[in-house]
């Protein structure tokens, strides 16, 4: 039996994956805030699951909480770490900046280097981690939101390379989905469903894609932005 977590469980793209994995044969871990709310997810499940209430940003207790659900599972093959919030902030109300930077980089790696050191110790596994589009550009609705997705990004990178390094058989992917219909989206074009996504990640994962675009087709747009000068960039995205 595979074993997976989802952080980030309770919606969006996070709670399509877990349906998914859960589809595939997976016993599936499920964690965020919404405690009521994972556990009428995982009723729903057909394999077995786990709830674990966790806040990302109490960086701490999300990780004991994180390696107390390791353990009760037994371990874990699969981590994708979904947690994120973004929302238009062209006033830069700080508190706003900050929350993001909290939930998306400081939650994200404090997460991703619980993740890792299990994979170590195990010798195997495989980390999601969910950037998105918006990190191949600055953009100015929301500062903090562009900019923690390219630290999501840069940071599955780097702990690929650490991974390596150490002849682990380990893969790290970076998903960076384009409009995907949650609470989060900031717009609707090419918009996919959070299933539509999910299948999509948890092909890219079971491949051990180094990156993934959802929709696909939003690699296309990830070409065009990196051949832009950034003053076209400004005037086309600001």
């Amino acid at each position: 039996m595979k074993r997976a977590i989802v952080v980030g469980a309770s919606s969006g793209i996070g709670e399509a994956l877990a349906e998914r994995l859960a589809e595939s044969g997976y016993e599936v871990g499920l964690a965020a805030r919404r405690v009521e709310r994972l556990e009428a997810i995982g009723e729903a499940l057909p394999t077995k699951a786990y709830v674990a209430e966790m806040d990302v940003t109490d960086t701490e207790q999300a990780r004991e909480r994180f390696d107390a659900l390791v353990d009760a599972m037994g371990g874990v093959d699969l981590v994708v770490l979904s947690a994120g919030t973004g929302r238009p902030n062209r006033d830069l109300d700080w508190s706003v900046e900050s929350e993001t930077v909290a939930v998306n980089a400081h939650g994200f790696a404090a997460l991703a280097t619980a993740a890792m050191a299990t994979f170590d110790e195990q010798g195997h596994g495989t980390l999601v981690g969910i950037s998105s589009v918006a990190a191949l550009f600055g953009g100015g609705a929301s500062p903090a939101y562009n900019a923690s997705k390219a630290f999501v990004s840069n940071y599955c990178d780097g702990l690929r390379t650490w991974a390596a390094n150490r002849d682990l058989d380990v893969d790290v992917v970076d998903v960076k989905p384009g409009f995907v219909d949650t609470e989060m989206a900031f717009g609707d074009f090419w918009m996919a469903s959070p299933e539509t996504a999910a299948r999509q990640i948890h092909r890219a994962a079971e491949r051990g894609r180094r990156h993934a675009y959802v929709t696909r087709r939003w690699r296309l747009v990830g070409w065009f932005l990196r051949a832009l000068p950034h003053r076209v960039q400004e005037r086309l995205l600001g």
